[in-house]
């Protein structure tokens, strides 16, 4: 039966854009890992860096808050809330930047941050 509901998984996931971000449930909890807030949400560049606060559902203590693909370092407070420290040279120049969650192999959706 297990197999069946990867294939399942694997199928949806094919069907809704190979390739691109998804909300995946974790097979052991059944919960999706979802962002619902950056806070903040933007910055002026040149500022120095700051802790980013990433409200959402399906966290866990191995969870990490990616900045455009790049791990940051991410503190777990709850399974609704992680919190990330943003280095200054990733609000050096203005930018929009991707942000997203990864836990225990699985995606969340993605929210932009904006470097004015």
């Amino acid at each position: 039966m297990k197999i069946v509901g990867i294939l399942l998984l694997t199928i949806a996931s094919l069907g809704c854009g190979y390739g691109s971000m998804h909300n995946y449930s974790n097979p052991m909890t059944g919960t999706a890992v979802q962002m619902s807030q950056i806070v903040p949400s933007a910055t002026t560049a040149g500022t120095s860096g700051f802790t980013l606060t990433v409200n959402g559902s399906g966290f866990s203590s191995n969870s990490v808050v990616y900045w455009n693909s790049m791990a940051l370092g991410t503190s777990f407070v709850t399974a609704n809330q992680l919190v990330a420290s943003v280095p200054p040279s990733e609000v050096a120049m203005p930018a929009t930047v991707q942000v997203y969650v990864n836990s225990s192999g699985m995606t969340s959706n993605t929210l932009m941050f904006t470097v004015n």
